[in-house]
C-alpha cells in the first residue's frame, strides 16, 4: 500500500516504492531534466537502485514527515517527477525544498503548485522554522517557482562540491505575516 503524503489539485505526491526503480531511471535519462543538476548525464540504473532509491526509502524510516515523494497526475495516475522536503544537508536547522519533473510537465505551472503546497505543509502542519532551496544559477524556471512560492533571494555561493548554487529561503515569521495580507 502507497502512502499518500499531500495532494493538490492537480498532483499526488505519495511515498516511493521499489516498484519506482524504472520511473526514476526515466526521469533521470533525460540529458534536459540533469542539466542543471550534473551537466545533462543520465543516472545508471545500478546507480538508482544501490544508492538513490534506497536513499529515498531510507527517508521514510528516519525522518517524521519529510523526505521525497513522487509526484503523480491525478487525471491519469502517470509518474511525473518527485518533490522534495527534507533536512538541509548543509545545515538540518533548515528544511530543503526541491523537486524534479518530465520535461513534458514543464512549463504548467506544476512544479509551483506541488512546491506552495509543501511550503504551506511545511509551516502550518510539519511546524517548520525555516524552508530554503537552491538552483543553479542559470536555471531560471527554478528560480521563478522559489519566488512564486515565497522564498526570498539571498545570495549565491560556492557547495562544497564546487557547484555554484543561488539560494533562497522563507522562515515561519515571513510565512504568516505573507499569509495575514
Amino acid at each position: 500500500m502507497m502512502k499518500i503524503y499531500l495532494e493538490t489539485p492537480r498532483l499526488i505526491l505519495r511515498e516511493f516504492t521499489e516498484l519506482d526503480i524504472d520511473n526514476l531511471v526515466d526521469l533521470d535519462s533525460d540529458p534536459l531534466v540533469t542539466l542543471y543538476i550534473n551537466g545533462g548525464e543520465p543516472t545508471p540504473r545500478g546507480d538508482v537502485a544501490e544508492q538513490v532509491l534506497p536513499r529515498i526509502l531510507q527517508y521514510y524510516k528516519d525522518l517524521d514527515r519529510q523526505g521525497i515523494w513522487a509526484a503523480i497526475e491525478r487525471a491519469s495516475g502517470a509518474f511525473m517527477g518527485w518533490f522534495h522536503l527534507r533536512p538541509n544537508r548543509a545545515n538540518v536547522a533548515e528544511t530543503e525544498l526541491g523537486y524534479r519533473l518530465k520535461q513534458k510537465y514543464w512549463g504548467q505551472g506544476i512544479a509551483t503548485e506541488g512546491s506552495a503546497a509543501l511550503v504551506k505543509k511545511g509551516f502550518e502542519e510539519l511546524g517548520l522554522d525555516v524552508i530554503m532551496a537552491a538552483a543553479d544559477p542559470a536555471n531560471g524556471a527554478s528560480r521563478r517557482v522559489m519566488e512564486k512560492v515565497g522564498l526570498k533571494y539571498e545570495k549565491e555561493m560556492m557547495e562544497p562540491d564546487g557547484f555554484v548554487i543561488v539560494r533562497y529561503s522563507l522562515d515561519r515569521e515571513d510565512y504568516f505575516k505573507k499569509k495575514e495580507n
